[in-house]
């Protein structure tokens, strides 16, 4: 990790230094991450409510800047010259990316699915068509037992994924199940989801002064 990407966690610690006693499972989610994007892996996040939110805030923080200028691909942006004035407005315009997957985002299938089959299942179906070993599943649940996250993260285990949880601060079953559980020292859902953002903030901060 680089000094400038361990300065994020600092800062996120000064600013909340209620985070303190979490710290170490944010750097470890982080090399989780990490180690996910150098092997050309991605991340898939799900959630209900306001942390089916925060699924969709941290796809939007991964794929595209976040805080700093992201090149393309050298070889993406030359193979555009070919292509005019459309290639040139891509060149101009497009954003070094992380890949990731909001599993909450895919409306048809997942009413679909729910009305079908079983609405606790919906994630997990998800991940069984999208995700690949060594991916990473970062389930959002305040009380850690969100079922639909207990199912997705039990098949992302079975599937070989390392995979990463957002609870409060009670134990649950996704910290029994999870590779990192990064444990908000609140209990109140409101409470719990305040804290969850900067944690997520400061983790997609990282990833991006590491990658680019």
């Amino acid at each position: 990790m680089k000094e400038t990407t361990r300065e994020i966690l600092k800062e996120l610690i000064k600013r909340y230094p209620q985070l303190y006693n979490v710290k170490n499972d944010i750097e470890k989610a982080y090399i989780i991450l990490e180690e996910a994007y150098r092997n050309n892996k991605k991340v898939l996040i799900c959630g209900n409510g306001g942390s089916a939110s925060d699924s969709e805030h941290i796809v939007g923080e991964l794929l595209k800047s976040f805080k700093k200028k992201r090149a393309i691909k050298q070889e993406v942006y030359d193979k555009l010259d070919e292509y005019g004035v459309d290639g040139a407005k891509l060149k101009n315009t497009l954003e070094g990316c992380l890949r990731a997957i909001s599993l909450t985002s895919h409306l048809s299938l997942s009413t679909a699915f729910s009305n079908d089959r079983e609405p606790s299942v919906v994630f997990a179906q998800q991940l069984y068509g999208l995700a690949d070993k060594g991916d990473v599943l970062i389930a959002i649940s305040t009380s850690g037992n969100s079922e639909n996250c207990v199912l997705a993260t039990t098949l992302a285990n079975v599937m070989g994924m390392k995979t990463i949880a957002l609870t409060g601060a009670k134990e649950s079953r996704l910290s029994k199940l999870s590779d990192i559980t990064i444990k908000a020292p609140e209990i109140e859902t409101y409470k719990v989801q305040e804290l969850h953002l900067p944690i997520y903030h400061a983790l997609c901060a990282m990833l991006e002064e590491e990658f680019f």
